[in-house]
């Protein structure tokens, strides 16, 4: 039996930007990344499992919003 651990990443997301691209790794891990997407009616949520399903290479299922749904700082689970 395969038991998968989660991977947890916290992220500080910035909507509304002119691409969608991970910009840096802060000192305590963060990933800061920028969403086209605008914050409205979750689209920009939806633009980032989509970018973060193409950089780690998982399916879009595989990725949860634990925290910060409405916020800039968010915490992510990641299962495969």
């Amino acid at each position: 039996m395969d038991k998968t651990i989660p991977r947890y990443y916290r992220l500080k997301v910035i909507p509304k930007s002119s691409t969608t691209e991970l910009v840096e790794i802060m000192s305590d891990g963060t990933l800061k990344i920028r969403v086209a997407a605008p914050p409205e009616k979750g689209k920009a949520n939806a633009e980032l499992i989509k970018f973060l399903s193409n950089h780690f290479g998982v399916l879009k299922t595989a990725i949860t919003i634990v925290s910060g749904k409405s916020e800039p700082l968010k915490l992510i689970r990641i299962t495969k």
